[in-house]
């Protein structure tokens, strides 16, 4: 079997979603089957140890503080009588012209770079037959020499998808981060504007009537501060934002990637 199977392999796993056309080939040639790992050992018997004596149960007062009782503080400033609004982010999202703008091109730049993924793959495919075919009018040195060539063809392919997936992953973070950010400002703008102190999103509100929500507001204001977002060419990766005070920016969790802000 040719050594450069595995990796073609694995080429084709690269950076294909659930449901693509390139997961869906029947090309048994490419499929490598996980390795079974053997059964866990039992673990020896544990020689019986010596029982101890029952311990009498500890009776603990419950609901009785321990320590002494803490000195009252002196009265504080009571907190502001709440007014509330209510905000649908996913709403605003469906109708911001930046999120869907934002969203179609993400998924333009996707789907671009899985065709590309699969012509490639085709490629690799003709040359591994090609190669296959030669077999008999090769020596064994130039057999090896030639599979070592497509290893290292089929190695740097991998590498250069790779780099595009992360390219495509960091410009979306960014620009849903700025999206993000000028959402937060607006919310804030449109609570200000009604007199409202505390803003809850919408799914977790059973019932409220109808000039408690501002997700309506905030769409129109959103729409009208920030209608697309300034994305890099594709290809190239969305500039890191320069360190304050000698020190670099610190690194947010991979989880919540909208959290980022770009500057």
């Amino acid at each position: 079997m040719m050594t450069a199977r595995p990796a073609l392999a694995a080429l084709a796993a690269l950076l294909i979603p659930a449901g693509a056309a390139l997961a869906q080939s029947s090309d048994p040639g490419f499929f490598i089957p996980p390795q079974q790992g053997g059964g866990a050992q039992s673990r020896p018997a544990q020689a019986q140890q010596p029982q101890r004596p029952p311990q009498q149960p500890q009776r603990q007062q419950q609901g009785r503080p321990t320590g002494p009782n803490p000195a009252p503080l002196p009265p504080g400033q009571p907190p502001p009588a709440a007014v509330i609004g209510i905000v649908d982010v996913p709403e605003i999202q469906r109708n911001s012209t930046a999120f869907n703008s934002v969203r179609d091109e993400i998924e333009k730049r996707r789907q671009k770079l899985n065709e590309d993924l699969q012509r490639e793959q085709t490629r690799w495919r003709e040359e591994q037959q090609n190669l296959a075919n030669q077999r008999a009018t090769m020596n064994p040195d130039q057999l090896r020499q030639k599979e070592r060539e497509l290893q290292e063809r089929i190695t740097d392919s991998q590498r250069v998808f790779r780099d595009r997936s992360r390219a495509i992953e960091q410009v979306a973070q960014g620009a849903l981060g700025e999206i993000e950010q000028a959402m937060a400002v607006v919310i804030r703008q449109v609570a200000a504007s009604r007199n409202v102190n505390l803003v809850l999103p919408r799914p977790l509100v059973i019932f409220n009537d109808a000039p408690f929500d501002l997700t309506d507001e905030i769409t129109a204001q959103i729409n009208r501060v920030l209608r697309n977002v300034n994305m890099p060419p594709e290809g190239q990766a969305p500039a890191q934002p320069a360190a304050q005070g000698g020190q670099a920016p610190a690194q947010r969790p991979a989880q919540a990637p909208a959290q980022q802000q770009r500057r």
